[in-house]
Formats: structure tokens, sequence, C-alpha cells
């Protein structure tokens, strides 16, 4: 496995610095709807097959009047795959050793008329070493000004470093939140990308450029729509709806997302990779 130990601290501080940023954000939107709901913080560790340290994280999790819940949660863990599963991970075929840290965040609203949203981004390293991630948005009750405002700001980030960045990843989204068993999106889409991959410092520095700025262009956009739609009235045939869409979001989790699989496959914390699952849903 190669060392990019200074990268990992930086990477690692990167992403506990947006958690913090994110969930004041939040926390700020509940006080503005008369809400005192905070964040509650859960520490966890992690354990290796050999009975060693493998890193750990942090569950934020959040139940307000705006937030019907959502999670935060950073974890920077390491060790090695298993055999079957190393297979799977780019690098890791010869060499099972790993390090990962990263933000997961899932917030599913107490209001049909607000989007829910899914965003995370990561740094791996095996004897390869890349960033990862992306950020897609999943509105029981779309509004094509969200949609393309949401779209607007991911394009914008992307725009800022690469001009092929936002068709390649707009459509490797629609590619990955895909529900095949139901022939639907999960959502309205985003930008997904994997494999950035940094082969010295200069190719480090820009891909960590490029994924601190999709997570400034999440902290700057979604809040934004919250706030555009939190206090729209809502009949129960919208709740409904909610619920419905609410049933496919856990299906695509439960069966399809790569990010539950390594969660599971590599020892986390239970509670934090199944955070993303509603609070409330139905299947009809």
């Amino acid at each position: 496995m190669t060392d990019w130990t200074e990268q990992r601290v930086a990477a690692r501080g990167w992403f506990e610095s947006l958690r913090d940023a994110i969930c004041a954000e939040f926390t700020a939107i509940e006080r503005e709807a008369g809400s005192d709901a905070e964040f509650d913080y859960s520490a966890w560790d992690r354990t290796e097959a050999d009975g060693s340290h493998g890193g750990g994280g942090v569950r934020g999790l959040i139940k307000g009047k705006v937030f019907e819940k959502a999670g935060v949660n950073v974890s920077t863990v390491e060790g090695r795959f298993s055999e079957e599963f190393a297979k799977s991970i780019n690098g890791a075929g010869e060499d099972p050793r790993f390090f990962a840290t990263g933000i997961s965040l899932v917030a599913h609203m107490a209001n049909p008329h607000v989007p829910a949203v899914h965003m995370n981004t990561r740094f791996l390293v095996t004897t390869k070493a890349w960033f990862g991630g992306g950020a897609d948005l999943n509105p029981p009750l779309p509004y094509a000004e969200d949609t393309d405002d949401f779209h607007a700001r991911m394009q914008a980030a992307c725009d800022a470093h690469n001009p092929d960045y936002h068709a390649r990843f707009k459509a490797w989204a629609d590619d990955y939140f895909y529900i095949p068993h139901r022939g639907v999106h999960r959502g309205v889409g985003g930008i997904f990308y994997d494999h950035l991959e940094c082969t010295d410092q200069p190719t480090f520095d820009a891909n960590f450029a490029f994924t601190q700025d999709v997570g400034r262009a999440f902290l700057d956009i979604f809040p934004a729509l919250v706030r555009r739609r939190m206090a729209q009235e809502f009949t129960p045939a919208d709740k409904h709806q909610q619920l419905v869409w609410r049933g496919r979001y856990a299906e695509f989790n439960l069966i399809h997302d790569r990010g539950t699989l390594f969660g599971l496959k590599t020892g986390g914390n239970i509670d934090a990779i199944l955070m993303s699952l509603p609070p409330e849903a139905v299947w009809e």
C-alpha cells in the first residue's frame, strides 16, 4: 500500500471541517423554523479481524421540525480487505491493505416539497490513491426550478476544474442512481465520480481541490432549496407520495448502494451505515 500520510491527514481534516459546516447550517435552519433540535454525535471504533484497532468515525444525527432525519457521518478507517472483497476494489487485488476517509450525508425531510438529498466524498488508498463522491437530489415532488438550480451549482463546481467533468459525472450519476427492478431513477440526479487517481502531489492537489469544491457547492445550494420549500403547505396525498418514494430509496440503498456494501464489508458501524434509511416509508 502506498503511504500518502500527509495527504491522508489533509483529506480527513477537510471532511471533518465540512461536516462541522453542514451541521451548523442544518441546525441554523431548524432554529429558523422555531425548533431547538440539535445533532447527536456518537463516536464508534472499528476492530480488525486480528483484534487490532482499525480506525473509526462519528455519526451525527438530527431529528427536527425541518429535517425529519438527517445523518452526517465522517469516518477514517484502515486495515485489510477480505480476500474476496479486495478483488473488487481499485488497487487492492494483490495487496489488501487500505485506508479510507470520507463524509457521507443523507437528509430525509419532514415537508414532502423539500427534496431529500445524498452527498458523499471520500479519499481511498490501496496500492493506488483516489478521490470519489458526488451529490444527488431526491425530491418526492420534483420542481423543475429546484432541479435546474441544483444541477447548475454542481456544473459550476465541475467547470471550474475541467470542462468535461459535468457531462461525464452527470451521466455517471444518472446511470448509477437507477433502480433496475423498478425501471426508475432514484431521484433527479446530480454528479457521481470515482477513481480520480492521485499519482503525485500535483494530481492529489487537483483532485482534492475539486472534491472540496463539490462539498462547498453542496453547502451552498442545498440549504437554499430547503429554505425555499420548508414552509410550503402540503396535503396528506403529498405526504403519502413522499412515503412511497422513500420505499424506493430504501430499496436502492439496501440492494445497489456501494457505500452500504463497503461499510458492511469493512466492519463499519451498523447504525452509521444504515442511517441513510428513511424514518418512515410505505410499500404498495
